[in-house]
Protein backbone atom coordinates (compact mmCIF):
# COMPACT_ATOMS: atom_id res chain seq x y z
CA UNK A 1 0.00 0.00 0.00
CA UNK A 2 1.45 3.58 -1.06
CA UNK A 3 1.50 5.54 2.20
CA UNK A 4 -0.75 8.65 1.74
CA UNK A 5 2.05 10.76 3.38
CA UNK A 6 3.71 10.52 0.30
CA UNK A 7 1.14 10.28 -2.23
CA UNK A 8 0.34 14.16 -0.65
CA UNK A 9 3.73 15.43 -0.85
CA UNK A 10 4.04 14.40 -4.45
CA UNK A 11 0.53 16.51 -4.82
CA UNK A 12 2.77 20.21 -5.30
CA UNK A 13 4.45 18.33 -8.07
CA UNK A 14 1.31 18.65 -9.97
CA UNK A 15 1.55 22.89 -10.51
CA UNK A 16 2.38 24.05 -14.23
CA UNK A 17 2.91 20.70 -15.87
CA UNK A 18 1.90 21.34 -19.90
CA UNK A 19 -1.44 18.55 -20.88
CA UNK A 20 -2.49 18.15 -24.56
CA UNK A 21 -6.77 17.75 -24.48
CA UNK A 22 -8.18 16.94 -27.36
CA UNK A 23 -12.07 16.58 -27.45
CA UNK A 24 -15.61 17.17 -27.80
CA UNK A 25 -16.26 20.28 -25.56
CA UNK A 26 -19.68 21.02 -24.48
CA UNK A 27 -22.08 23.93 -22.38
CA UNK A 28 -23.52 22.36 -19.11
CA UNK A 29 -26.13 24.64 -18.24
CA UNK A 30 -27.68 24.18 -14.39
CA UNK A 31 -31.61 25.49 -14.32
CA UNK A 32 -32.34 25.18 -10.30
CA UNK A 33 -35.20 25.97 -8.75
CA UNK A 34 -38.15 24.55 -6.14
CA UNK A 35 -41.39 22.16 -6.58
CA UNK A 36 -43.89 22.48 -4.91
CA UNK A 37 -46.67 21.40 -6.94
CA UNK A 38 -47.73 19.40 -9.94
CA UNK A 39 -49.03 20.71 -12.48
CA UNK A 40 -52.54 20.46 -13.52
CA UNK A 41 -52.28 20.46 -17.40
CA UNK A 42 -50.18 16.66 -16.67
CA UNK A 43 -48.70 14.80 -13.99
CA UNK A 44 -45.17 16.32 -14.18
CA UNK A 45 -43.69 18.77 -11.31
CA UNK A 46 -43.57 22.17 -12.00
CA UNK A 47 -40.50 23.62 -11.24
CA UNK A 48 -40.32 27.42 -9.86
CA UNK A 49 -37.05 28.72 -10.94
CA UNK A 50 -34.53 30.53 -8.97
CA UNK A 51 -31.24 30.42 -10.55
CA UNK A 52 -29.20 29.33 -13.48
CA UNK A 53 -25.74 28.56 -14.03
CA UNK A 54 -22.93 27.69 -17.15
CA UNK A 55 -20.18 25.91 -17.37
CA UNK A 56 -17.84 23.95 -19.32
CA UNK A 57 -19.10 20.33 -19.83
CA UNK A 58 -17.26 16.86 -21.88
CA UNK A 59 -14.02 17.71 -23.16
CA UNK A 60 -13.82 21.31 -21.15
CA UNK A 61 -14.51 19.76 -17.74
CA UNK A 62 -11.21 17.49 -17.91
CA UNK A 63 -10.00 21.34 -18.42
CA UNK A 64 -11.70 22.46 -15.64
CA UNK A 65 -10.03 19.69 -13.69
CA UNK A 66 -6.89 20.37 -14.80
CA UNK A 67 -6.58 23.78 -14.30
CA UNK A 68 -7.87 23.35 -10.55
CA UNK A 69 -5.36 21.12 -10.35
CA UNK A 70 -2.83 23.34 -11.49
CA UNK A 71 -1.83 22.29 -14.99
CA UNK A 72 -1.62 24.45 -18.27
CA UNK A 73 -3.78 22.87 -20.26
CA UNK A 74 -3.68 22.79 -24.00
CA UNK A 75 -7.34 22.29 -25.38
CA UNK A 76 -8.47 20.97 -28.59
CA UNK A 77 -12.14 21.39 -29.73
CA UNK A 78 -14.45 22.09 -32.12
CA UNK A 79 -17.66 24.17 -31.60
CA UNK A 80 -20.23 25.84 -33.97
CA UNK A 81 -20.99 29.57 -34.88
CA UNK A 82 -23.44 30.20 -32.53
CA UNK A 83 -24.30 31.63 -29.00
CA UNK A 84 -23.06 28.38 -27.07
CA UNK A 85 -19.77 28.39 -29.15
CA UNK A 86 -19.40 32.00 -27.58
CA UNK A 87 -20.65 31.35 -24.44
CA UNK A 88 -17.51 28.10 -24.17
CA UNK A 89 -15.16 30.75 -26.03
CA UNK A 90 -15.80 33.26 -22.93
CA UNK A 91 -15.79 30.21 -19.94
CA UNK A 92 -12.49 29.07 -21.32
CA UNK A 93 -10.74 33.23 -21.21
CA UNK A 94 -11.64 32.80 -17.56
CA UNK A 95 -8.72 30.15 -16.93
CA UNK A 96 -5.37 32.35 -17.85
CA UNK A 97 -3.48 29.01 -17.49
CA UNK A 98 -5.35 27.49 -20.58
CA UNK A 99 -4.07 27.24 -23.96
CA UNK A 100 -7.50 26.93 -26.03
CA UNK A 101 -7.54 26.51 -30.13
CA UNK A 102 -11.37 26.44 -30.71
CA UNK A 103 -12.28 25.23 -34.42
CA UNK A 104 -15.13 26.98 -35.51
CA UNK A 105 -17.69 24.85 -38.03
CA UNK A 106 -20.45 26.97 -39.42
CA UNK A 107 -22.90 24.20 -39.87
CA UNK A 108 -22.22 22.80 -36.68
CA UNK A 109 -24.85 23.21 -33.15
CA UNK A 110 -22.50 23.12 -30.32
CA UNK A 111 -23.37 20.51 -27.59
CA UNK A 112 -25.79 22.04 -24.64
CA UNK A 113 -26.48 19.67 -21.80
CA UNK A 114 -29.24 21.65 -19.37
CA UNK A 115 -30.40 19.79 -16.40
CA UNK A 116 -33.15 21.02 -14.31
CA UNK A 117 -32.17 20.12 -10.38
CA UNK A 118 -34.74 20.87 -7.39
CA UNK A 119 -32.80 21.05 -4.54
CA UNK A 120 -30.41 18.27 -5.43
CA UNK A 121 -32.86 15.86 -7.35
CA UNK A 122 -31.60 16.35 -10.87
CA UNK A 123 -35.31 15.99 -12.81
CA UNK A 124 -34.62 16.18 -16.42
CA UNK A 125 -31.43 16.66 -19.05
CA UNK A 126 -32.44 18.25 -22.56
CA UNK A 127 -29.58 17.64 -25.14
CA UNK A 128 -28.98 19.70 -28.61
CA UNK A 129 -26.24 18.73 -30.44
CA UNK A 130 -24.54 17.85 -33.60
CA UNK A 131 -22.49 14.29 -33.28
CA UNK A 132 -21.56 13.69 -36.96
CA UNK A 133 -18.23 13.95 -37.64
CA UNK A 134 -15.83 16.93 -38.43
CA UNK A 135 -15.87 18.39 -42.49
CA UNK A 136 -11.90 17.68 -43.67
CA UNK A 137 -11.28 21.57 -43.21
CA UNK A 138 -12.15 21.35 -39.54
CA UNK A 139 -10.51 17.71 -39.09
CA UNK A 140 -7.02 19.34 -40.90
CA UNK A 141 -7.30 22.73 -38.31
CA UNK A 142 -7.52 20.19 -35.07
CA UNK A 143 -4.02 18.27 -36.74
CA UNK A 144 -2.40 20.93 -37.48
CA UNK A 145 -3.02 22.70 -34.07
CA UNK A 146 -2.15 18.76 -32.13
CA UNK A 147 0.73 18.73 -34.02
CA UNK A 148 2.45 22.35 -32.98
CA UNK A 149 1.69 20.73 -29.15
CA UNK A 150 2.58 17.24 -28.74
CA UNK A 151 6.11 18.12 -28.27
CA UNK A 152 5.15 20.68 -25.35
CA UNK A 153 3.55 18.95 -23.61
CA UNK A 154 4.07 15.84 -20.79
CA UNK A 155 0.72 13.49 -21.48
CA UNK A 156 -2.23 13.74 -24.20
CA UNK A 157 -5.99 13.37 -23.26
CA UNK A 158 -8.08 12.10 -25.74
CA UNK A 159 -11.79 12.62 -24.63
CA UNK A 160 -14.10 11.43 -26.70
CA UNK A 161 -18.07 11.91 -25.77
CA UNK A 162 -18.60 10.58 -29.68
CA UNK A 163 -19.88 14.08 -31.09
CA UNK A 164 -17.36 13.77 -34.04
CA UNK A 165 -14.35 15.44 -32.82
CA UNK A 166 -12.64 11.93 -32.22
CA UNK A 167 -13.41 10.54 -35.56
CA UNK A 168 -11.45 7.32 -36.18
CA UNK A 169 -8.82 9.14 -38.34
CA UNK A 170 -7.84 11.47 -36.20
CA UNK A 171 -8.07 9.56 -32.70
CA UNK A 172 -5.35 7.58 -35.02
CA UNK A 173 -3.44 10.30 -36.13
CA UNK A 174 -2.71 11.97 -32.40
CA UNK A 175 -2.13 8.30 -30.88
CA UNK A 176 0.31 8.02 -33.53
CA UNK A 177 1.80 11.35 -33.15
CA UNK A 178 1.88 11.20 -29.37
CA UNK A 179 3.79 7.83 -29.69
CA UNK A 180 6.36 9.39 -32.11
CA UNK A 181 6.77 11.98 -29.33
CA UNK A 182 7.08 9.60 -26.51
CA UNK A 183 4.00 11.03 -24.76
CA UNK A 184 1.89 9.07 -22.80
CA UNK A 185 -1.95 8.79 -24.19
CA UNK A 186 -5.10 8.45 -22.14
CA UNK A 187 -8.68 7.80 -23.44
CA UNK A 188 -11.45 7.98 -21.69
CA UNK A 189 -13.54 6.05 -24.55
CA UNK A 190 -16.77 6.03 -26.24
CA UNK A 191 -18.84 3.19 -28.30
CA UNK A 192 -18.22 -0.05 -28.29
CA UNK A 193 -14.94 -0.58 -30.48
CA UNK A 194 -11.84 0.16 -28.92
CA UNK A 195 -9.65 -1.00 -31.94
CA UNK A 196 -9.65 2.77 -32.60
CA UNK A 197 -7.48 3.64 -29.26
CA UNK A 198 -5.06 0.79 -30.23
CA UNK A 199 -1.45 2.30 -29.03
CA UNK A 200 -3.37 4.42 -26.33
CA UNK A 201 -1.39 3.83 -22.87
CA UNK A 202 -4.12 4.03 -20.65
CA UNK A 203 -8.26 4.04 -21.70
CA UNK A 204 -10.52 4.37 -18.96
CA UNK A 205 -13.87 2.83 -19.25
CA UNK A 206 -16.34 2.76 -16.58
CA UNK A 207 -18.04 -0.42 -15.88
CA UNK A 208 -21.17 -0.12 -18.36
CA UNK A 209 -18.50 0.86 -21.17
CA UNK A 210 -16.15 -2.43 -20.07
CA UNK A 211 -19.12 -4.59 -20.56
CA UNK A 212 -20.39 -2.91 -23.90
CA UNK A 213 -16.86 -3.04 -25.09
CA UNK A 214 -16.26 -6.28 -24.55
CA UNK A 215 -19.95 -8.14 -24.11
CA UNK A 216 -18.29 -10.05 -20.94
CA UNK A 217 -19.88 -9.94 -17.71
CA UNK A 218 -18.09 -7.56 -15.23
CA UNK A 219 -19.61 -7.95 -11.85
CA UNK A 220 -16.88 -8.81 -9.81
CA UNK A 221 -13.10 -8.37 -9.77
CA UNK A 222 -12.33 -11.43 -12.00
CA UNK A 223 -15.17 -10.71 -14.21
CA UNK A 224 -13.75 -7.03 -14.74
CA UNK A 225 -9.67 -8.45 -14.77
CA UNK A 226 -11.08 -10.67 -17.47
CA UNK A 227 -12.52 -8.38 -20.07
CA UNK A 228 -10.07 -5.60 -19.28
CA UNK A 229 -7.30 -8.16 -20.40
CA UNK A 230 -9.64 -9.11 -23.49
CA UNK A 231 -9.56 -5.62 -24.22
CA UNK A 232 -5.88 -5.05 -23.64
CA UNK A 233 -4.75 -8.05 -25.49
CA UNK A 234 -7.39 -7.58 -28.89
CA UNK A 235 -7.23 -3.75 -29.11
CA UNK A 236 -3.38 -3.04 -28.26
CA UNK A 237 -3.85 -1.12 -25.46
CA UNK A 238 -1.32 -0.79 -22.31
CA UNK A 239 -3.31 -0.23 -19.50
CA UNK A 240 -7.06 -0.45 -18.34
CA UNK A 241 -7.89 1.83 -15.54
CA UNK A 242 -12.05 0.49 -14.97
CA UNK A 243 -14.13 3.01 -12.48
CA UNK A 244 -16.39 0.76 -10.93
CA UNK A 245 -18.60 3.04 -9.19
CA UNK A 246 -19.49 1.55 -5.45
CA UNK A 247 -16.61 -0.63 -5.75
CA UNK A 248 -14.00 1.88 -6.27
CA UNK A 249 -11.44 1.63 -9.71
CA UNK A 250 -9.16 -1.34 -10.87
CA UNK A 251 -5.81 -0.84 -13.15
CA UNK A 252 -5.39 -3.90 -15.20
CA UNK A 253 -1.28 -3.67 -17.14
CA UNK A 254 -0.46 -5.56 -20.03
CA UNK A 255 2.69 -7.11 -18.43
CA UNK A 256 0.03 -8.91 -15.99
CA UNK A 257 -0.34 -6.50 -12.94
CA UNK A 258 -3.58 -5.91 -11.15
CA UNK A 259 -4.29 -3.72 -8.59
CA UNK A 260 -7.96 -2.87 -7.04
CA UNK A 261 -8.27 0.46 -5.32
CA UNK A 262 -11.61 0.43 -2.79
CA UNK A 263 -13.89 3.47 -3.69
CA UNK A 264 -12.93 6.69 -1.85
CA UNK A 265 -16.29 8.54 -1.47
CA UNK A 266 -18.22 8.55 2.25
CA UNK A 267 -21.44 10.65 1.28
CA UNK A 268 -22.42 10.46 -3.12
CA UNK A 269 -23.85 13.85 -3.71
CA UNK A 270 -23.80 13.75 -7.88
CA UNK A 271 -21.76 11.26 -9.87
CA UNK A 272 -22.31 13.75 -12.84
CA UNK A 273 -17.79 14.80 -14.46
CA UNK A 274 -16.35 12.00 -12.04
CA UNK A 275 -14.85 10.38 -15.02
CA UNK A 276 -12.93 13.53 -16.29
CA UNK A 277 -11.66 14.03 -12.76
CA UNK A 278 -10.35 10.61 -12.42
CA UNK A 279 -8.92 11.46 -16.64
CA UNK A 280 -7.52 14.83 -15.74
CA UNK A 281 -6.37 13.52 -12.14
CA UNK A 282 -4.50 10.63 -13.99
CA UNK A 283 -3.11 12.54 -16.94
CA UNK A 284 -1.79 15.88 -14.15
CA UNK A 285 0.24 13.13 -12.48
CA UNK A 286 1.82 11.13 -15.39
CA UNK A 287 2.71 14.86 -16.87
CA UNK A 288 4.12 14.91 -12.71
CA UNK A 289 6.27 11.77 -13.67
CA UNK A 290 4.08 10.15 -10.89
CA UNK A 291 4.20 6.55 -11.67
CA UNK A 292 1.07 5.08 -12.64
CA UNK A 293 0.14 2.89 -9.94
CA UNK A 294 0.57 6.21 -7.60
CA UNK A 295 -1.11 8.24 -10.30
CA UNK A 296 -4.05 5.91 -10.28
CA UNK A 297 -4.76 5.88 -6.57
CA UNK A 298 -4.24 9.56 -6.54
CA UNK A 299 -7.78 9.77 -9.19
CA UNK A 300 -8.95 7.54 -7.12
CA UNK A 301 -8.93 9.98 -3.97
CA UNK A 302 -9.89 12.51 -6.52
CA UNK A 303 -12.98 11.01 -7.57
CA UNK A 304 -14.22 10.01 -3.80
CA UNK A 305 -14.03 14.02 -3.46
CA UNK A 306 -15.82 14.97 -6.53
CA UNK A 307 -19.04 12.51 -6.17
CA UNK A 308 -19.59 14.48 -2.72
CA UNK A 309 -19.93 17.81 -4.56
CA UNK A 310 -22.93 19.24 -6.15
CA UNK A 311 -22.91 19.52 -10.17
CA UNK A 312 -20.11 18.93 -12.52
CA UNK A 313 -17.50 20.06 -9.42
CA UNK A 314 -13.54 19.87 -10.16
CA UNK A 315 -11.13 18.97 -7.31
CA UNK A 316 -8.59 21.06 -6.38
CA UNK A 317 -5.13 20.00 -4.92
CA UNK A 318 -5.80 21.48 -2.22
CA UNK A 319 -8.87 18.93 -1.90
CA UNK A 320 -6.11 15.93 -2.57
CA UNK A 321 -3.86 16.97 0.61
CA UNK A 322 -6.53 17.40 2.61
CA UNK A 323 -8.26 13.98 1.84
CA UNK A 324 -4.62 11.92 1.90
CA UNK A 325 -3.92 13.27 5.60
CA UNK A 326 -7.14 12.06 6.65
CA UNK A 327 -8.98 8.90 6.62
CA UNK A 328 -12.13 9.91 6.29
CA UNK A 329 -12.80 12.36 3.47
CA UNK A 330 -15.89 14.00 4.44
CA UNK A 331 -14.45 15.20 7.85
CA UNK A 332 -10.77 15.84 6.16
CA UNK A 333 -11.88 19.28 4.57
CA UNK A 334 -9.75 21.66 5.83
CA UNK A 335 -10.42 24.86 7.54
CA UNK A 336 -7.81 27.28 5.57
CA UNK A 337 -8.48 27.56 1.97
CA UNK A 338 -7.94 29.63 -0.80
CA UNK A 339 -10.81 31.41 -2.01
CA UNK A 340 -11.72 29.65 -4.79
CA UNK A 341 -11.80 26.41 -3.45
CA UNK A 342 -13.61 28.00 -0.34
CA UNK A 343 -16.33 29.08 -3.12
CA UNK A 344 -16.70 25.74 -3.63
CA UNK A 345 -17.31 24.59 -0.73
CA UNK A 346 -19.70 27.15 0.24
CA UNK A 347 -21.42 26.06 -2.78
CA UNK A 348 -22.36 22.12 -1.82
CA UNK A 349 -23.17 24.11 1.69
CA UNK A 350 -25.63 26.02 0.13
CA UNK A 351 -27.37 22.78 -1.32
CA UNK A 352 -27.66 21.52 1.51
CA UNK A 353 -29.92 24.26 2.51
CA UNK A 354 -27.42 25.42 5.06
CA UNK A 355 -27.19 29.32 5.88
CA UNK A 356 -23.63 30.74 5.62
CA UNK A 357 -22.34 33.41 7.44
CA UNK A 358 -18.89 35.94 7.08
CA UNK A 359 -17.05 37.93 9.12
CA UNK A 360 -13.45 39.45 9.25
CA UNK A 361 -10.60 40.72 10.60
CA UNK A 362 -7.06 40.80 11.89
CA UNK A 363 -7.39 38.57 14.58
CA UNK A 364 -3.63 39.77 15.70
CA UNK A 365 -4.07 37.82 19.00
CA UNK A 366 -7.25 35.96 20.25
CA UNK A 367 -9.00 37.85 23.26
CA UNK A 368 -12.29 37.69 24.64
CA UNK A 369 -13.92 39.94 22.90
CA UNK A 370 -12.70 37.73 18.97
CA UNK A 371 -14.31 34.68 21.07
CA UNK A 372 -17.75 36.50 21.36
CA UNK A 373 -18.05 38.06 18.39
CA UNK A 374 -17.35 34.78 16.75
CA UNK A 375 -20.08 32.87 19.05
CA UNK A 376 -22.64 35.28 18.05
CA UNK A 377 -21.85 35.25 14.75
CA UNK A 378 -22.12 31.14 14.65
CA UNK A 379 -25.10 31.60 16.33
CA UNK A 380 -26.86 33.61 13.21
CA UNK A 381 -25.63 30.78 11.06
CA UNK A 382 -25.04 27.06 10.16
CA UNK A 383 -21.81 27.60 9.09
CA UNK A 384 -19.25 30.72 9.58
CA UNK A 385 -16.36 31.73 7.39
CA UNK A 386 -13.89 33.99 8.86
CA UNK A 387 -12.16 35.90 5.85
CA UNK A 388 -8.66 36.69 7.60
CA UNK A 389 -6.62 40.07 6.60
CA UNK A 390 -3.03 38.63 4.88
CA UNK A 391 0.06 39.74 6.56
CA UNK A 392 0.26 42.41 4.10
CA UNK A 393 -2.70 43.48 4.48
CA UNK A 394 -2.63 44.06 8.31
CA UNK A 395 0.92 45.91 7.63
CA UNK A 396 -0.95 48.63 5.46
CA UNK A 397 -4.27 48.52 8.15
CA UNK A 398 -2.05 48.53 11.37
CA UNK A 399 1.58 49.99 10.90
CA UNK A 400 5.10 48.66 10.45
CA UNK A 401 5.14 46.92 13.62
CA UNK A 402 1.91 44.56 12.84
CA UNK A 403 1.50 41.81 12.58
CA UNK A 404 2.26 40.24 16.07
CA UNK A 405 1.46 37.09 14.36
CA UNK A 406 2.26 35.26 11.09
CA UNK A 407 -1.31 34.52 8.78
CA UNK A 408 -0.33 30.84 8.95
CA UNK A 409 -0.36 31.38 12.36
CA UNK A 410 -3.69 33.08 12.93
CA UNK A 411 -5.15 31.15 10.51
CA UNK A 412 -4.34 27.95 12.54
CA UNK A 413 -5.52 29.44 15.65
CA UNK A 414 -8.95 30.12 14.36
CA UNK A 415 -9.66 26.91 12.72
CA UNK A 416 -9.27 25.40 15.81
CA UNK A 417 -12.10 27.06 17.36
CA UNK A 418 -15.02 25.18 16.81
CA UNK A 419 -17.23 28.41 15.95
CA UNK A 420 -15.27 28.78 12.78
CA UNK A 421 -15.90 26.05 9.97
CA UNK A 422 -13.89 28.38 7.38
CA UNK A 423 -11.00 30.77 7.11
CA UNK A 424 -10.12 32.30 3.76
CA UNK A 425 -7.09 34.67 3.64
CA UNK A 426 -7.34 37.81 1.25
CA UNK A 427 -4.79 40.54 0.91
CA UNK A 428 -7.02 43.63 0.03
CA UNK A 429 -7.82 46.16 2.56
CA UNK A 430 -11.36 45.31 3.10
CA UNK A 431 -13.18 42.00 1.87
CA UNK A 432 -15.26 43.12 -0.69
CA UNK A 433 -14.03 40.86 -3.34
CA UNK A 434 -14.26 38.06 -1.46
CA UNK A 435 -17.68 38.81 -0.26
CA UNK A 436 -18.93 39.22 -3.39
CA UNK A 437 -17.32 35.73 -5.27
CA UNK A 438 -18.17 34.23 -1.47
CA UNK A 439 -21.92 35.42 -1.28
CA UNK A 440 -22.94 34.69 2.16
CA UNK A 441 -26.42 34.72 3.55
CA UNK A 442 -24.96 36.85 6.68
CA UNK A 443 -22.41 39.49 7.26
CA UNK A 444 -21.47 39.85 10.85
CA UNK A 445 -19.46 42.90 12.06
CA UNK A 446 -19.29 44.47 15.80
CA UNK A 447 -22.36 46.83 17.26
CA UNK A 448 -19.38 49.51 16.98
CA UNK A 449 -20.61 49.48 12.98
CA UNK A 450 -23.64 50.94 12.03
CA UNK A 451 -25.04 48.56 8.48
CA UNK A 452 -24.62 51.40 6.38
CA UNK A 453 -21.19 51.44 7.56
CA UNK A 454 -19.95 47.49 7.45
CA UNK A 455 -18.04 46.53 3.87
CA UNK A 456 -20.10 44.55 1.71
CA UNK A 457 -23.22 45.14 3.63
CA UNK A 458 -25.14 46.17 -0.15
CA UNK A 459 -23.92 43.45 -1.57
CA UNK A 460 -25.60 41.10 0.59
CA UNK A 461 -28.42 42.42 1.24
CA UNK A 462 -28.84 42.56 -2.87
CA UNK A 463 -28.98 38.86 -2.68
CA UNK A 464 -31.58 38.59 0.34
CA UNK A 465 -28.81 38.37 2.77
CA UNK A 466 -28.95 39.76 6.44
CA UNK A 467 -26.43 42.14 8.46
CA UNK A 468 -26.02 41.01 11.50
CA UNK A 469 -24.36 43.59 14.42
CA UNK A 470 -22.73 41.61 17.36
CA UNK A 471 -22.14 42.69 20.91
CA UNK A 472 -19.07 43.80 21.26
CA UNK A 473 -17.13 42.73 24.95
CA UNK A 474 -15.72 46.12 26.87
CA UNK A 475 -12.56 46.64 26.97
CA UNK A 476 -11.76 44.42 24.94
CA UNK A 477 -8.84 45.11 21.43
CA UNK A 478 -5.67 44.03 20.46
CA UNK A 479 -4.65 47.51 20.51
CA UNK A 480 -4.93 47.59 23.86
CA UNK A 481 -3.56 44.13 24.53
CA UNK A 482 -0.46 44.75 23.13
CA UNK A 483 -0.16 48.14 24.71
CA UNK A 484 -0.74 46.67 27.93
CA UNK A 485 1.86 44.42 26.87
CA UNK A 486 4.53 46.76 26.59
CA UNK A 487 4.27 48.60 29.87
Amino acid sequence: MTDLADLAARVPSLKNVDVLCVGDVMLDVFVYGEVERISPEAPIPVMRVTRDAAMLGGAGNVVRNLVSLGARPHFLSVVGDDHAGNDVTALLGEHESVDPVLVVENDRQTTIKTRFVAGTQQLLRADRETSTALNEHSRQRLLDGAAGLVDKVGVVVLSDYGKGVLSPEVTRALIDAARSAGKPVIVDPKGSDYSVYSGATVVTPNRKELHDATKMPVGNDEEVVAAARHLIASCGIQHVLATRSQDGMSLISADGGVVHLPAEAREVFDVSGAGDTVVATLATCLAAGIPLDHSSKLANVAAGIVVGKVGTAVVYASDLIAALHHSDIAAGETKVLDRTAAADLISRWKHKNLKVGFTNGCFDLIHPGHVSLLTQARGACDRLVVGLNSDASVKRLKGPTRPVQSEASRATVLASMTSVDLVVIFDEDTPYEVISLLKPDVLVKGADYTVDKVVGAELVQSWGGKVFLADLVNGQSTTATIARMAK
